[in-house]
């Protein structure tokens, strides 16, 4: 844990951005940075490099940058404030293809570290694809720009997805391994940015009320439920058909949520400590044998269809996707947790693209009260008993629970208690990686995957993805777009006697 305060400035450093001309620095990055910056939030001194393949003038890089934030930008964007983070930007060019450039890199910020500043203090953000991970990280510890020295810290942050099987996250780790020591690597996911992800710590540990309630005696399922309204783009359809709906969510976003509601109270709130006990409740999820997958799973594809009366195309006929395809665009599934605290509770999880409502949630739902006293009423049943943490695209915790309604006779209705953070806190728009960059520079990781997490949670879909591989287009369902998902989602949990909630 870092010996930081809260809203303290960090260390003065260099952010290095590998990407710097992408898609992702430009929507979520830079419009992050502005915002620690708009809050006083950025070291002094601190200095900007971006790195791209092609040759770019620091002066071209600035003007894309500012043309990106005033489009992303959560907030009106203040000119100040803008171009007083802008004007320490410096465009670099280097290839890990071109192990030369490398060298140059180092020269070059050795240089702006010395005129900026920065104490050596090291940040480098590879907002690029996969495929660039290690080879980056391996040409920066050829150079030595990742070696810790002279009391200097240097740290790499990886974007997600870490790898696309068990198999190629053991490999990654192994090379950044090979290179870093753990604690300087942060694996990233803009999930654990969101305030109300980060709440279910806090409503789980500091409130008396649930954590003697927050297990197999009193919780009879968990839903995990995260739906995207959008539909797969044209120009990630060649991406999206070699991922697909479990790789892109499941491992990270679905699996960061599940752990946070899952796991053991931790002794302390520190990095270490947290997320031991996050990775081994992932480490504690029922490995199925591939059998049990195909029956504890549904994966399905969505075919052309409406949303907000806006005509959507078939999966298949997006560009770069195989007209074959079997890559799936929603998947549901069934897990069990095998520990004291969680045995013979399912969690059910899914996600999928194309459907009806843009939706993030979960949604623990509590055991039956016994009806005995309340059959000499008329009261048919009870309703069902749901804690509801919802992440988007309203922040909020909701309590559904059963009250009396007024009258002379015994009659009961379901009601909610709704909190919604807008309602209580006022808090500037924010894209979600501010408290991610942040504990970035102040050198704390307890929200960012630790390697033994991210092994974990692909041991845990292989099943998974090998039963799917083998069955091939068998057992592939379609739904149509702008639907609520495919029958059989409904169905894995009817045959147990449950249903979803209704988002």
């Amino acid at each position: 844990m870092t010996d930081f305060q809260p809203n303290q400035k960090p260390h003065p450093c260099a952010f290095v951005i590998f990407g710097a001309t992408g898609d992702l620095t430009h929507r979520l990055v830079i419009p992050a940075l502005y915002n620690l910056a708009a809050g006083g939030l950025l070291p002094d001194p601190f200095c900007v490099v971006g790195v791209a393949r092609r040759g770019m003038s620091s002066e071209a890089l600035r003007e894309s940058l500012m043309k990106g934030l005033r489009q992303f930008a959560t907030r009106p964007v203040d000119d100040k404030v803008a171009n007083r983070l802008l004007e320490c930007v410096t465009a670099v060019e280097a290839d890990p293809s071109d192990p030369h450039s490398f060298d140059g890199l180092k020269q070059r910020l050795e240089k702006l570290e010395a005129n900026r500043s920065t104490g050596g203090n090291r940040l480098f953000y590879l907002a690029t694809p996969p495929g660039a991970f290690a080879p980056i990280a391996e040409q920066l510890g050829r150079v030595g720009l990742l070696k810790e020295d002279h009391g200097a810290w240097r740290r790499l942050v990886v974007e997600k997805p870490f790898g696309t099987d068990l198999a190629s996250a053991r490999a990654l780790n192994e090379k950044l391994l090979r290179i870093l020591e753990e604690r300087q690597i942060y694996r990233i996911d803009h999930y654990l940015g969101k305030e109300t992800v980060q709440n279910i710590l806090v409503l789980r540990f500091a409130n008396g009320m649930f954590e003697p309630i927050w297990n197999r005696h009193h919780i009879d399922h968990v839903q995990i439920t995260v739906n995207e309204k959008l539909p797969v783009v044209a120009h990630r359809g060649s991406f999206y058909d070699a991922t697909g709906a479990l790789r892109d969510m499941v491992p990270n976003h679905l699996f960061q949520l599940l752990s946070l509601i899952a796991m053991e109270p931790p002794a302390r709130f520190d990095a270490r400590t947290v997320r031991t006990e996050k990775g081994e409740v992932l480490a504690a999820i029922e490995t199925q044998s591939e059998e049990e997958a195909l029956k504890n799973s549904v994966r399905a594809q969505y075919v052309a269809g409406k949303i907000d009366d806006k005509e959507v195309p078939d999966y298949r006929k997006i560009k770069d996707v195989n007209p074959d395809s079997t890559t799936e665009t929603f998947v549901a599934l069934k897990l069990h947790i095998d520990n004291w605290r969680w045995a013979g509770v399912p969690f059910y999880l899914r996600t999928g693209k194309a459907l009806s409502i843009k939706r993030t949630e979960v949604a623990i739902k509590f055991r039956e009260a016994p009806f005995a006293m309340f059959q000499c009423t008329s009261v048919e049943q009870l309703v069902e008993n749901y804690l509801v943490i919802a992440i988007e695209p309203n922040e909020g915790i909701t309590l559904q629970f059963n009250t009396k309604i007024p009258g002379p006779t015994i009659r009961i209705d379901g009601v909610q208690m709704k909190f919604r953070y807008k309602d209580y806190f006022q808090a500037e728009p924010a894209t979600g990686y501010e408290t991610l960059i942040y504990d970035c520079m102040i050198g704390d990781n307890i929200l960012f995957q630790r390697a033994d997490s991210v092994e974990a949670g692909w041991q845990a879909v292989q099943p998974f993805l090998d039963a799917w591989k083998k069955a091939g287009a068998r057992g592939l369902e379609s739904y149509t777009a702008g639907s609520e998902g495919p029958p059989g989602a409904d169905e894995l949990l009817k045959r147990d006697g449950r249903s979803w909630r209704k988002l």
